[in-house]
């Protein structure tokens, strides 16, 4: 639907829509130009005050479209042409510019040239494009995504096959030919190679070839990050990722009990399913060829918010994405979690949750582009005030599992590795084991690693802590009475 000259006006500057005075101030606009052509598209109206929205319109209009054109022709490479056009309101006359995102991108000032020149637009403003975002919009147009590229210094020995083979036992056999089919693998000059997806998705030594493909999770006190209670770092292969960041949350979350209904059942503090869909949304959609940051999980009071490096791909506004229009940054990630059922449609993911929010009665989750990277905050449906170390250690003891607990047996006599562990409890899918079992445990603080400063270490076993042995003695106590 077309929005009248008269309504827009009215409306703030933001991603697509910017107002100019006049054309005193040339490259601002051009800078503009440049970053709606590189992003989603917008338009400018030349002849509106900025800020109090007065329409002063311009003098000589004929000679001033001409100028304009003029400009956008002499300092933008590549060509770009946009409609310009005159447009009269309130008898006064404007220059109004649409740009479209452009298939020919990344544009560029050609002052600058094309490492400095190139624009992308942030909210209503226009932020420089670093390296990486250049390669990205360049891309963006190839429809070649930097998880599909190849890695030729690296070899099929650089991934850990055993893994993947283990979270896609009972989907589908991992042999040569399904690598290709996933693009684990590509051919590259007569032999195969990873592809930048499979290295972060098991790669072996992921943390050195992208040492920000990791998450970052925080627990604050009150409702901004002055006093942090609870931290931890997160370096999974992805999948495994989720279930860890989810554990985190659980962790200083708690559980009630829902009786209206005929049968009882708990309900946790704060909404699952929606900081799952999240979460998952950030660890798809996040820019690996970004350095420098993590994505970031904020448990606040009275929120959380799920940040991932990367803006918007081209031709993305936050109003697509609401209405459930998607474009998959990664399409090597993307398509394993939708193999392994973590996700269960393409591109749905921020509509179910806002789906989500309104059947539990809870505010509208937002998103935002905020710098280079996405946040999306989760309300919650009351504050979730920090608790006493003595109220925290009593309601993980109280939400111990069964398998936890079977764990936990195991390890009373000696430490074990992962395999004797396995064993002992027969159990042969690694990712139960480690989902289950062993990460709970750990979490809760009654396992851990024999060889602490060597996490990877073949020789790692795990032990029980002060509080496993107390633990133990706890089940005893009450299996005697």
């Amino acid at each position: 639907m077309t929005i009248p000259i008269s309504e827009l006006i009215k409306m703030p500057e933001g991603k697509t829509l910017e107002f100019k005075r006049d054309l005193s101030s040339p490259k601002n606009i051009l800078k503009t130009i440049v970053a709606f052509s590189n992003t989603a598209g917008g338009k400018i109206f030349i002849g509106v005050e900025d800020k109090s929205r007065d329409i002063t319109g311009i003098p000589d209009p004929l000679s001033e479209e001409e100028r304009l054109c003029s400009l956008i022709a002499d300092n933008i490479a590549p060509r770009l042409v946009p409609d310009v056009e005159l447009v009269s309101i309130d008898d006064k006359t404007l220059l109004a510019v649409e740009v479209y995102p452009s298939g020919r991108r990344p544009h560029f000032l050609k002052k600058e040239g094309p490492d400095e020149g190139v624009y992308v637009r942030l909210g209503s403003t226009n932020r420089k494009a670093d390296r990486e975002l250049i390669e990205e919009l360049d891309r963006s147009v190839s429809g070649v995504s930097f998880d599909e590229t190849a890695v030729p210094d690296l070899s099929p020995d650089d991934l850990d096959i055993e893994a993947a083979k283990d979270d896609f036992k009972g989907v589908r056999e991992l042999n040569e030919e399904e690598l290709l089919t996933l693009k684990f693998l590509v051919p590259v000059q007569g032999k195969l190679v990873p592809t930048n997806g499979s290295m972060l998705l098991y790669g072996k030594r992921r943390d050195y070839y992208f040492p920000d493909a990791w998450v970052q999770c925080g627990r604050f006190m009150g409702k901004d990050k002055t006093y942090i209670f609870d931290h931890t770092e997160i370096h999974e292969n992805l999948p495994a990722t989720v279930e860890s960041v989810m554990l985190f949350l659980k962790k200083h979350a708690f559980k009630g009990a829902d009786i209206s209904g005929i049968k009882r059942r708990d309900v946790w503090s704060i909404p699952l399913t929606i900081l799952r869909e999240a979460v998952i949304n950030a660890v798809i959609h996040t820019d690996y060829s970004q350095r420098g940051a993590p994505i970031r999980v904020s448990f606040f009071d009275d929120r959380i918010e799920i940040e991932n490096p990367g803006i918007l791909l081209p031709g993305m506004t936050i109003e697509d994405v609401k209405q459930g229009i998607s474009k998959i940054r990664n399409r090597v990630i993307a398509r394993v979690f939708r193999e392994l059922d973590l996700i269960e449609q393409w591109g749905s993911g921020f509509r179910r949750i806002l789906n989500e929010a309104e059947r539990l009665g809870l505010p509208e989750p937002g998103i935002e582009e905020i710098g280079m990277r996405i946040r999306v905050t989760v309300f919650l449906a009351e504050n979730i005030e920090i608790r006493t170390t003595e109220q925290v250690t009593e309601q993980v003891t109280e939400q111990v599992t069964e398998q936890v607990k079977r764990l936990v047996a195991c390890l009373k006599e000696e430490p074990l590795s992962v395999k004797e562990a396995m064993e002992a409890l027969g159990l042969n899918h690694r990712p139960t084991f480690m989902y289950d079992y062993l990460k709970p445990a750990t979490d809760a603080g009654l396992v851990e690693m024999t060889q602490p400063d060597s996490p990877k270490s073949p020789k790692q076993k795990y032990r029980l802590t002060k509080k496993g042995v107390s633990l133990i003695s706890k089940i005893a106590e009450d299996n005697q009475s």
